[in-house]
């Protein structure tokens, strides 16, 4: 872990590199989606073979294969799975917005008509790790929305299928249309179609730079959810929560990913340091040790600041993706902050409450992105449409205002569109 003295060489080791792209990058993946584009299936199966190391000719699974996966999953496992499911809907479903329409005395009408998209592509990691949490995550608020077409994209295992346990929680959302393909390649494939795949219309779900820079790409072909950097944890203690339950959220946060940041923001510079000294020992029983060590060792900050508020203002700088506040009061501090993706409050709230089980969705703004950026929502799968009617009082009313603003742009055709109607 680095110890930083002053707050602004945190910040400035937090935010760079903000995201992970080069020149090289950008043109690679550039090259991929324009070959998915133009040879589409046999572009797919050719960095399928390139990237994966399989033979796939055919990237639809099947409804049989997906029945399968989900009837062999543990029991107990589908279970749970099924009460997360619930958790995440029932916190989601205070996300659904109404339409509604306003009619003024002068006969205005004005209004605003929420609608799903059309169809969304959820892109699922299956790289060093499957992440079933993911795909629960983002079909409950596309399935919330009404989104009447969801597809699923995963990269394939060394045996050529997809995980079995992203396959198994698939079948129990419930999601029919599911491909067993992975990196830019899928987004590609997602945003332009093949003779396989049909473009969607929005495109979530998290993944590895190239997953991440492919989805920049076409971004305005098609909406994403945002863009990702690597994932991120901040801790805030005042040194009252036990150390052995802060080491193991900065572990748990460092086995993501070699590219994982974690912080550690203590009004105490003796707990830092007993933090500092352990952590080390205490990753060694991990069996993602050679992650968590590449992550610790290169990721990972620790600085004692003066003052609750001090930590507080370096906090909103950071707008870290999650942030643990764990404090004697966290609910006070949690009304000071400004800038994170989700909050866990308490010494009894660690990061992966909210990962699996609590609710709120865990695809969150990375790299900053929380100064304006927030978590994956309902509201992704959805637009709205402005409705307008003026009556021929209410255009009368008007009429002066509008062919004067229009005549102070030079629009002549728009000032007399309003005049020929002659109200």
């Amino acid at each position: 872990m680095k110890e930083f003295q002053k707050s602004n060489e945190l910040v400035e080791f937090w935010q760079w590199p903000a995201n992970d792209k080069t020149d090289d990058l950008t043109h690679r993946v550039m090259q991929i989606i324009e070959d998915v584009r133009v040879r589409k299936d046999s572009a797919l199966i050719d960095y399928t073979k390139k990237f994966d190391g399989v033979d796939i000719r055919k990237f639809r699974v099947e409804h049989s294969a997906i029945e399968k996966a989900k009837n062999q999953l543990d029991r107990d496992f589908a279970e749970i799975v099924k009460n997360a499911a619930e958790n995440i809907r029932r916190f989601h479903s205070r996300q659904i917005p109404e339409s509604w329409l306003e009619k003024s005395k002068n006969g205005v009408t004005l209004g605003q008509k929420f609608t799903p998209i059309e169809s969304a592509g959820i892109y699922v990691p299956g790289g060093r790790a499957a992440y079933p949490s993911t795909l629960i995550m983002n079909c409950v608020p596309a399935q919330l929305a009404g989104v009447p077409r969801i597809a699923v994209v995963s990269p394939p295992c060394q045996n050529g299928e997809m995980n079995p346990l992203i396959l198994g929680c698939a079948g129990l959302m419930e999601i029919d249309e599911v491909y067993c393909i992975g990196g830019a390649q899928a987004i590609a494939a997602l945003a332009y179609g093949t003779e396989s795949v049909k473009p969607v219309a929005m495109i979530t779900g998290p993944g590895n730079k190239y997953v991440n820079e492919a989805k920049r790409q076409v971004f305005g072909k098609v909406g994403i959810d945002m863009p990702a950097g690597p994932t991120e944890l901040v801790i805030f203690t005042d040194g009252s929560v036990s150390m052995e339950y802060i080491i193991w959220d900065l572990i748990a946060q460092a086995e993501h990913d070699p590219d994982a940041k974690t912080a550690l923001i203590s009004t105490s510079r003796n707990f830092n340091n007993d933090v500092m000294s352990n952590i080390e020992k205490f990753a060694k029983s991990s069996p993602r040790i050679k992650i968590i060590e590449k992550s610790i060792g290169k990721n990972s900050a620790v600085i004692t600041v003066k003052s609750i508020n001090e930590g507080i203002d370096l906090i909103n700088k950071l707008a870290p993706e999650h942030l643990e506040i764990l404090t004697e009061n966290p609910e006070n501090i949690s009304k000071k902050i400004k800038n994170a993706g989700t909050m866990f409050l308490g010494a009894y709230t660690p990061a992966a409450v909210g990962g699996y089980w609590a609710g709120p969705n865990h695809t969150l703004p990375t790299s900053g992105a929380a100064r304006f950026a927030s978590p994956l929502s309902v509201m992704n799968f959805m637009k709205f449409s402005s409705i307008v009617k003026f009556g021929k009082d209410a255009l009368k009313d008007a009429m002066h205002s509008i062919i004067t603003f229009a005549g102070s742009e030079g629009l002549f055709a728009h000032a007399k569109s309003i005049e020929v109607r002659n109200v």
